[in-house]
């Protein structure tokens, strides 16, 4: 008996239900996008080491998928080599290319190549699969998609605005209620600075970024491992526990950071954000300025993002930031930008849990033409055809099989409405619609059927 065949650990296959969902977030996604100018760009899958290698850190180089090199890969590969096992040194002769690990080198990569064809600003957004060697489990995928937008060669922050417009806008169509939180590395610079910790700042963010995940006394406790003294954590407290409204935060942190000239940029950068918001009478979710917001990644340099379902209980669902540098790992120092990325499989699972998709977007067929033999066949071809002119997804049942076999096709793939005729109708110039969720059925000509699915 043959092995049932599998797929690699840490992917996915996607049912046809499963893809009309994922679509439905694509193209709402995308159709957002555009509304703000955003034109689409794609990278290819694999990336020359040289291009991913050295951007990620020690751990992430240990994490990308390596790609042997086509041909008789162990050509240039001796007896001695092979004896010794040395794995990096193999691989470094082995493969020349890997599997893109995120969408934002590759769109570095993309930049610096492309810059004289480049109009700046340039307005940016990619959806596409990336890969990570991680260890596989729940939540957690070897291949996954990532959906970007950024906007760079530009340092004004109504980019950030427009950003923070574009994620309102998305989550509203969902019809999913979330919190937007706002924070600036600057500021996160000018505590670490006048608590006399500046060498310091990428352990301090890193640790206050899982406040949500650990607690505060397990936070301090990270902190105190790193280095900082008692004196210094104390001085944090009032920082990482601030309340009240985002003015009231930014009037504390002000007189806080008074003596900061790094600090109080990023105080007046996001106090400018906050208020251009305010002045938009159109946002449906709330903004809130949240100091423990530091996000992980340490190119960002302002402005960082990061949002959560206010309904579902999973973790952000979006995040992204002002970057001083993007091009500037490939030679081409001085572009700015600043993105987000929407967190795919996460709305996936949230818009799951709060039934949020339309029936129209989840629907496939809409209407089913019964086969009852050729005759019938040959009568009813031309009304499929009207209405697949019409933009109604239309299927005819190739074999003249038992109705009862149809009629259960129909309803496994929950096709709302099906078309019969038989001698009476044909006799008549009309079919027979039967809507399959009332059961009701209707006499109807060929026009009439349209008017009343569309």
């Amino acid at each position: 008996m043959a092995q049932k065949p599998s797929i690699p650990k840490g992917t996915r296959d996607f049912s046809p239900m499963e893809m009309a969902k994922r679509n439905y977030i694509f193209d709402t996604i995308k159709q957002v996008y555009q509304l703000y100018g955003f034109q689409q760009i794609e990278t290819p899958a694999m990336e020359t080491l040289g291009t991913l290698m050295g951007k990620y850190g020690e751990e992430g180089d240990k994490l990308l998928f390596k790609v042997l090199n086509s041909g008789d890969y162990l050509a240039k590969i001796d007896d001695e080599e092979l004896k010794e096992r040395n794995s990096l040194h193999l691989a470094a002769k082995l493969c020349e290319k890997g599997l893109r690990y995120d969408l934002t080198v590759p769109f570095a990569r993309y930049v610096v190549m492309h810059r004289e064809e480049l109009q700046l600003p340039f307005k940016r957004y990619q959806m596409q699969p990336v890969w990570r060697a991680d260890r596989p489990q729940k939540g957690r995928y070897r291949e996954f998609w990532q959906f970007d937008g950024d906007i760079v060669g530009s340092d004004s922050l109504l980019n950030e605005v427009e950003l923070m417009q574009i994620v309102d806008t998305v989550f509203s169509r969902f019809g999913v209620r979330v919190l937007i939180k706002i924070n600036n590395r600057k500021i996160l610079s000018g505590i670490a600075e006048v608590i006399g910790a500046a060498d310091k700042i990428v352990d301090i963010t890193v640790a206050i970024d899982k406040l949500d995940k650990i607690g505060l006394e397990n936070v301090n406790a990270e902190l105190r491992e790193d280095g900082l003294s008692d004196e210094q954590i104390e001085k944090l407290q009032p920082i990482i526990t601030l309340e009240g409204s985002n003015d009231e935060k930014l009037q504390t942190i002000a007189e806080v950071l008074k003596d900061s000239e790094t600090g109080m940029k990023g105080v007046e950068e996001t106090r400018f954000i906050l208020n251009t918001l305010k002045t938009l009478s159109n946002l449906n979710n709330q903004i809130q300025l949240d100091l423990t917001l530091a996000r992980g990644l340490n190119y960002y340099t302002g402005a960082i993002f990061e949002v959560k379902a206010l309904d579902v209980q999973i973790g952000s669902i979006l995040g992204g930031g002002r970057y001083d540098n993007l091009t500037g790992i490939f030679g081409m120092p001085g572009i700015s930008g600043v993105g987000i990325s929407f967190g795919i499989d996460r709305i996936f699972d949230v818009l799951n849990a709060l039934d949020c998709y339309p029936k129209e977007a989840v629907v496939g067929t809409q209407l089913l033409f019964i086969n009852f033999g050729e005759k019938e066949t040959a009568y009813c071809l031309p009304f499929v055809a009207q209405a697949r002119i019409a933009c109604i997804r239309t299927e005819i049942f190739p074999d003249a099989a038992k109705m009862k076999k149809q009629m259960s096709y129909a309803n496994a793939k929950e096709i709302p409405f099906v078309a019969l005729a038989g001698e009476n109708e044909m006799a008549q110039g009309k079919l027979t619609l039967k809507n399959m969720t009332t059961g009701e059925q209707t006499l109807v000509t060929p026009e009439e059927l349209i008017a009343q699915i569309k």
